[in-house]
């Protein structure tokens, strides 16, 4: 158990350093905001690009990890979506906003750093290709179901439209796609913008995961107790356990299989809270979601960590 801890552990410390300093204000909030947009912009990006580049298209985009980890984030999505119809009895448009909370885990600035630090840096390949669709997937099947909802059924086509815009301007998908573009074409970077681009990408997750504890003072734990139960119990618990399940029943590596299940077991992201901004819908309990999910993933995490 100390050497679970001595993974996910320092992981949270950066974090909670990051809301201290903010908190007690060391850090103003502007400073965070820059230094999100840094991580977010460019250093992030960066870090993807490498990671693309270099690799192995046909092992890491392997359909059965896709298929482990993204059935089980349509698992969660339609789980929030009823519980928040059947239990806490809330409109259509709510239950879309809570079930994307609910699917969309913080698959890089939580997921990349626990899980090097669990199995090494060159246990990341199926992590990175997990990342790769991760915003495109939740965001298309997010925007596609509030539009249709909105337009009772026929959203569709403006949802599919709406998430080709967002993923075209999107600083993590334009790093992912020329990543794939050298990769594909087999074009090497010249060795200065190499080692530049390499030296920004080392910034990028410690950076990023002290942004993420001052971003975290934004959302104080208030709305609806059972929104926020609801949210977190899936995003915390079922999607690692359907992605579990799955990933033994597809005969996953053992590579493959721990960075789906650490990679699902990850609390909702702060692109959750955008989302729920963005329509309006549910946003005290997406903000709330995202605050003590990532708390309590603390606990959670380190579990999934000691029976993998």
């Amino acid at each position: 158990m100390l050497d679970v801890l001595a993974v996910t552990v320092p992981v949270f410390l950066i974090i909670g350093a990051g809301y201290l300093a903010v908190w007690r204000g060391l850090f103003c909030q502007a400073q965070v905001d820059g230094l999100m947009v840094f991580t977010q912009r460019f250093a992030i990006p960066c870090l993807l690009f490498l990671a693309v580049a270099t690799l192995d298209l046909a092992r890491g985009f392997d359909w059965r990890l896709l298929t482990a980890y993204y059935s089980g984030s349509l698992v969660c999505f339609v789980a929030g979506i009823l519980g928040t119809l059947w239990w806490l009895k809330r409109g259509a448009e709510d239950a879309v906003a809570v079930g994307f909370a609910a699917m969309f885990a913080n698959t890089v600035l939580l997921g990349l750093p626990i899980s090097e630090r669990a199995f090494g840096a060159d246990s990341l390949a199926p992590n990175y290709a997990i990342i790769a669709v991760h915003a495109a997937f939740c965001y298309f099947v997010g925007i596609a179901t509030m539009e249709a909802v909105r337009a009772g059924g026929a959203g569709l086509i403006g949802g599919a439209r709406t998430v080709a815009r967002t993923m075209a301007t999107n600083s993590l998908m334009i790093g992912v796609a020329l990543g794939l573009a050298v990769n594909l074409t087999g074009l090497p970077l010249p060795g200065p913008a190499e080692e530049a681009v390499r030296l920004i990408a080392s910034a990028a997750l410690p950076a990023a995961l002290f942004g993420l504890g001052g971003v975290l003072v934004q959302y104080r734990p208030e709305g609806d107790a059972r929104g926020i139960a609801l949210c977190c119990g899936i995003a915390l618990l079922l999607h690692p356990a359907w992605t579990w399940g799955i990933g033994r029943l597809l005969g996953l590596d053992q590579g493959q299989f721990r960075a789906a299940v650490v990679t699902a077991a990850m609390a909702p992201g702060v692109n959750s809270y955008l989302f729920a901004a963005m329509h309006g819908r549910a946003v005290r309990i997406s903000a709330s979601s995202v605050l003590i999910g990532t708390a309590a993933s603390v606990v959670t995490v380190s579990g999934w960590l000691l029976v993998l």
